[in-house]
């Protein structure tokens, strides 16, 4: 019957399951009144419950199929319709059921005379464990309406299955709502150490138990008002000085707020209301639809749309919750969920509301893993099917160590990991009386250890860390969390603090390295097929040396009377370097005609990250005063795989022995045309690599602040000349690495890793 599951059908339908969840009784007497009571409002011939238990899906009520076949019927998981609708995560509406190629016919349920068929998936938290169907004999296709009163139902049926409402459905735990036994996830570590704490989730569920309106009219106005305050925020974001939403330009604003007045979604929303739900659950829904959308569609440009929109929810829901801050009302112990992260969310949430990160998606070398480990904040990602296993609350361990993570540990476990936390503690301040000792290996060889840094706190920790200097200051990250282009003054104040912290003690500022995954919102960048490889760090500088000069200047007054080093990212020629110094030349001139202070000394250099830059240290000689080897980059250049790609990002390996002879080769180079030589990036920070790169020459490290104490401890443990002998001797070999034997090494020689 067409219709008659219209706005006011589906607030009779919930009026109903509101009646039948008040009047007590059993669980399975609870979802036989509801079938029955689903069928009779919407005319359907069949109404049937089918939830997921293990590995199959079994029917666990109906009105209109044979009563002996509850419990008993039982389809594989991908079987028949019923597994299409669960499998997909969205409805199935044909009007002839049994022509269907993945129909599956039981015999036992009697549906031989039904053609029609509706099938919706119970979801939660991108969870599906169950499919609420109807059926008639009549052949026809359900309309709009009806189909959109069913999904509500399965949506209110999914919230009170997961709140308890139905109590164990007859004593069957299988049936998991909500995820509640233990379990273990196993990711990768971004960010390393230990955390014991509560699930907070970065896009928030509306809260159980909140599902059915009181009253729809005021809870139209609920809706009605966090409508508008997300758009005043938008319109102040658009026309205010300071924009604060994650990487937006002022177009993305201006997509932002056309959304939040689209016509389509308000409606959506409103008419979830005045069917009957809660303004929470009514966004959750809409959400939901996204959520389905997002995972169907392969379209770059339209997942960004539909995720955008799905932003969009998750701003309704904080409003709506009156947690317009990101972290606002977070626990103490928060261990943040997510599938993404930008480094601007990370430092909105703030390193004292978050115990630790925990990330479907994400990368070890992405600029929010970089910003984690800046924070001290543990963080491990590439988690799969984390999202639709937690809830928020959920107690939770996040090991940064193994890149495991364990939801809803028992109490044994977080006994132990409450001890490796001690253990760790007291590590941790063993490392922290080496800070004032000077790394001087047992064979007397003096060691610098820099510190990689980016944010401006990072200086501020070098006395902490134990470190010497800066080697990399990476200073994209400033126009990475800005919606606006830096002001010079923004800029020159960074800079000048960054130096002053770290007062007679060397700071290297490379310059910006964008592109790539680097993208800013108020630059437009264009899709590039092979982004690594493609317009990005000094290329762009050179083809647009005002933003490159413009940084440059800030740099030379913030150092006005003090050393200045300044680096170039990803040069590839030579000619390259000549043209990026010749700015700074200009910008010299420039701040003395004008009679500006200029730095006291001026020191230019290069990132080495490119094998072909790399293969002309000779060359730079008597033109660049120091080198830095950029082992992220120089790595993923040398062995041809993308290290953003999970595919093959974890495919070679540095203690290879062909990297580490070619890496040998740029230290002996650098050496004979007396050029400074440092090397940077994760590997520096790591024992077991600091002790081959150590052994094949290098002097001086930069690395993480939370890799300065277990360096320095083995630089004061080790022989570097002895190890030099062994690594040698194995960088002969063919092998792929040779990480086992060198550990093999260090525990001989009682080196600690």
């Amino acid at each position: 019957m067409p219709g008659a599951a219209s706005l006011g059908g589906s607030r009779v339908l919930l009026r109903k399951l509101r009646e039948i969840m008040e009047a007590g009784g059993e669980a399975q007497q609870r979802l036989d009144r509801l079938v029955t009571m689903i069928a009779s409002t919407m005319v359907a011939d069949v109404c049937s419950i089918y939830l997921t238990r293990g590995a199959v899906h079994e029917l666990f009520a109906t009105q209109g199929l044979k009563a002996e076949a509850v419990h008993r019927t039982r389809l594989r998981l991908g079987e028949g319709l019923v597994g299409l609708v669960a499998e997909t995560a969205q409805p199935l509406n044909i009007a002839n059921a049994p022509q269907h190629e993945r129909f599956s016919y039981r015999p036992e349920t009697g549906e031989d005379p039904f053609s029609s068929f509706l099938g919706v998936p119970i979801v939660r938290s991108e969870r599906t464990f169950g499919v609420l169907v109807v059926q008639n004999r009549v052949s026809r296709t359900y309309g709009e309406d009806e189909v959109e009163a069913l999904q509500t139902i399965a949506m209110v049926l999914a919230e009170m299955v997961a709140s308890g409402a139905f109590g164990h459905l007859s004593g069957i735990a299988d049936v998991e709502a909500r995820a509640s036994r233990p379990e273990i996830l196993k990711g990768k570590v971004f960010a390393e150490g230990l955390a014991i704490g509560v699930v907070l989730l970065h896009e928030p569920h509306a809260p159980l138990g909140r599902v059915i309106a009181d009253d729809p009219v005021k809870e139209e106005a609920r809706l009605e008002a966090a409508l508008a305050k997300v758009r005043a925020w938008a319109v102040e974001m658009m026309e205010g000085d300071q924009s604060r939403i994650s990487g937006a330009s002022r177009e993305v604003i201006e997509t932002y707020l056309s959304m939040a007045t689209d016509p389509a979604w308000e409606l959506k929303l409103k008419n979830g209301v005045r069917a009957g739900l809660s303004a929470e659950a009514a966004v959750e829904r809409v959400r939901g639809e996204h959520r389905a959308k997002f995972n169907a569609v392969r379209d770059p440009k339209l997942r960004d749309l539909i995720h955008d929109f799905e932003d969009l929810d998750n701003r309704l829901l904080r409003t709506l919750a009156g947690n317009d801050e990101l972290g606002a009302g977070a626990p103490a112990d928060a261990i943040l969920i997510a599938r993404e992260l930008g480094p601007a969310e990370l430092l909105d949430y703030g390193a004292e509301r978050l115990r630790g990160i925990a990330l479907e998606g994400g990368s070890s070398t992405s600029h929010a893993a970089i910003v984690a480990r800046a924070l001290g904040v543990p963080m491990v990602g590439v988690l799969q099917g984390l999202l639709s296993r937690v809830e928020a609350g959920d107690p939770v361990i996040l090991d940064g160590e193994s890149g495991e993570v364990r939801l809803r540990p028992q109490s044994e476990v977080v006994s132990a990991y409450r001890h490796r936390i001690e253990m760790r503690s007291a590590r941790a301040a063993a490392l922290a009386r080496l800070r004032d000792k000077p790394a001087i290996s047992q064979d007397g060889l003096r060691i610098t250890l820099l510190l990689n840094a980016g944010l401006a706190l990072d200086a501020h920790h070098l006395d902490e860390a134990g470190a010497e200097g800066i080697g990399l200051f990476r200073t994209e990250f400033q126009f990475m969390v800005s919606e606006t282009l830096p002001r010079l003054e923004s800029q020159t104040e960074l800079y000048r603090d960054v130096l002053d912290a770290a007062g007679e003690r060397p700071v290297t500022f490379r310059t910006l390295d964008l592109g790539g995954d680097k993208v800013l919102p108020y630059m437009q960048a264009e899709r590039e097929e092979n982004p690594a490889l493609g317009w990005r760090a000094i290329r762009i500088g050179l083809d647009r040396p005002a933003l490159l000069r413009y940084q440059l200047r800030a740099l030379i007054t913030a150092a006005a009377g003090r050393r200045l080093r300044v680096m170039f990212p990803l040069v590839a020629t030579v000619d390259e370097f000549d043209a990026a110094r010749v700015l700074v030349d200009r910008e010299l001139a420039w701040a003395r005609d004008r009679g500006r202070e200029a730095p006291k000394t001026v020191e230019v250099g290069i990132m080495v990250e490119a094998p072909s830059i790399a293969c002309s240290v000779p060359d730079l000689a008597g033109r660049a005063d120091f080198l830095s080897i950029g082992t992220n980059d120089l790595m993923q250049y040398f062995f041809a795989a993308d290290r953003g790609n999970q595919r093959v990002s974890e495919r070679y390996d540095i203690l290879n022995p062909a990297a580490l002879r070619f890496l040998q080769r740029v230290c002996e180079d650098a050496r004979a045309a007396s050029l400074p030589l440092s090397i940077c990036g994760e590997a520096a920070g790591r024992p077991l690599e600091a002790l081959a790169l150590l052994a094949i020459g290098f002097r001086r490290l930069s690395m993480p602040a939370s890799g300065v104490g277990a360096v320095k401890q083995l630089i004061l443990a080790a022989d570097i000349g002895e190890a030099r002998e062994a690594i040698e001797a194995m960088m002969r070999s063919s092998t792929s690495s040779i990480r086992f034997e060198l550990v093999s090494f260090a525990e001989k020689n009682g080196l600690i890793l």
